[in-house]
């Protein structure tokens, strides 16, 4: 395919997860199945923690807001794959390829920002149990929220300002099934390693200086809760901290494979396989890794539906 200008260019084709017509009705009741699950999960966390005074706590707060910020990660990418398999048309505008990028990055940054202050969270909660309340006060939790919101916006305008900057793709098909910003830097006809070391830099500003805190906190966590006697205090501790941290290994671990590893190799389908991963199986299993390992939650969401029966 000839070289585009990017001025010139009106729309891109979404080459999805497979071209396999026969698959196609398979891949359509798969992620509609997956995205009602996952809707609807959500939306039974953020219910269960408004409706319940004894989930008023900044650790369901901040649970609550990662819940909706995975209902909007999901929603971004998941619908227009259903809609391309029903209607054979794999076509996204320009401008709806720049909306749909801009709108996944600020929810996909949500969600690590958010999963960072979690971690922050717990690290209070755990090392300083009698000051909790005072350090993790309403005002400050809803600073944090906006502070991650804010970098989640500032890097959704990085990325637009850096895909505006390319004078020329080298072709307008799009190997995944939404407008993925390092599939779309890949089509750039600049010089490569130029956008190496862009990708290598936000990924370095935007993942290290979280993954430090997550880790930072949970180096501190460890600590703490290794110095417990008892055995039961010991396992209520660690219980508290594994769901977060199974959700982070998932989440972070796939998305930051697909962002930094295609500098390194540039792979499509095993991008792709990996994206499925991040954008749609780990918001999908997010309700059941802090509801079924979570007796406050499994508590409200029985309280509630007493309430309605």
């Amino acid at each position: 395919m000839d070289i585009q200008n990017s001025t010139g260019i009106s729309e891109f084709h979404l080459l999805g997860l497979s071209e396999n017509p026969d698959l196609q009705s398979i891949l359509f009741g798969l992620f509609l199945s997956m995205y009602l699950v996952t809707v609807c999960g959500n939306l039974l966390i953020i219910l269960a923690v408004s409706s319940d005074s004894l989930l008023h706590t900044p650790m369901y707060f901040f649970l609550s807001n990662l819940s909706l910020a995975d209902i909007g990660f999901i929603s971004t990418t998941v619908p227009t794959m259903i809609v391309n398999i029903l209607t054979h048309n794999r076509v996204i505008s320009y401008v709806g390829c720049m909306t749909q990028m801009s709108i996944f990055t600020i929810f996909g940054c949500m969600d690590y920002m958010l999963l960072t202050v979690m971690a922050y969270d717990r690290f209070v909660a755990i090392c300083h149990p009698l000051h909790y309340l005072v350090i993790m006060n309403p005002r400050k939790c809803g600073f944090l929220i906006l502070v991650s919101f804010f970098f989640s916006l500032l890097e959704s305008q990085v990325h637009i300002f850096m895909i505006f900057q390319i004078t020329n793709f080298k072709d307008v098909e799009i190997d995944n099934f939404f407008c993925d910003p390092s599939e779309l830097l890949n089509l750039s006809c600049s010089i490569i390693f130029s956008n190496n070391i862009v990708k290598s830099f936000l990924g370095a500003i935007y993942g290290f200086f979280p993954i430090s805190g997550i880790l930072f906190s949970y180096y501190k966590i460890v600590s703490s809760i290794l110095r417990i006697s008892s055995s039961g205090g010991m396992y209520k501790a660690f219980s508290t901290c594994g769901s977060h941290l199974a959700v982070v290994c998932l989440f972070l671990g796939t998305g930051f494979w697909v962002y930094l590893g295609s500098t390194v190799s540039h792979s499509p389908r095993k991008g792709a396989v990996a994206s499925v991963m991040y954008t749609v199986v780990t918001p999908m299993l997010n309700p059941f890794i802090y509801s079924l390992r979570n007796r406050d939650i499994k508590g409200a969401l029985r309280r509630l539906h007493s309430r309605n029966v």
